[in-house]
């Protein structure tokens, strides 16, 4: 089955990256959110061909400013529930 999961725009309010991290986070997030859907699914709503117009995702706390693979990844993460898992 393959799965096509396209975000148009991703808001992260109150957060300020400097512009050599936001690469580093996207592609943290990129994989991150790969792995959980290839690992979990999804709800069957979206396995449908289903579509969220707009979504809020759980506040995410930065455990490191330094670690933009960790952020990237709890982003991901973040989202992966937003979608209803």
């Amino acid at each position: 089955m393959k799965i096509n999961i396209q975000i148009e725009r991703l808001v992260l309010d109150g957060i300020n990256l400097a512009h050599y991290e936001r690469p580093l986070v996207q592609a943290a997030f990129e994989s991150e959110l790969t792995r959980l859907v290839a690992a979990n699914g999804l709800n069957r709503e979206l396995s449908a061909g289903g579509a969220l117009p707009s979504m809020a995702a759980a506040t995410v706390q930065m455990a490191n400013k330094n670690n933009s693979e960790r952020f990237g990844h709890q982003i991901a993460q973040a989202v992966y529930k937003g979608m209803g898992q």
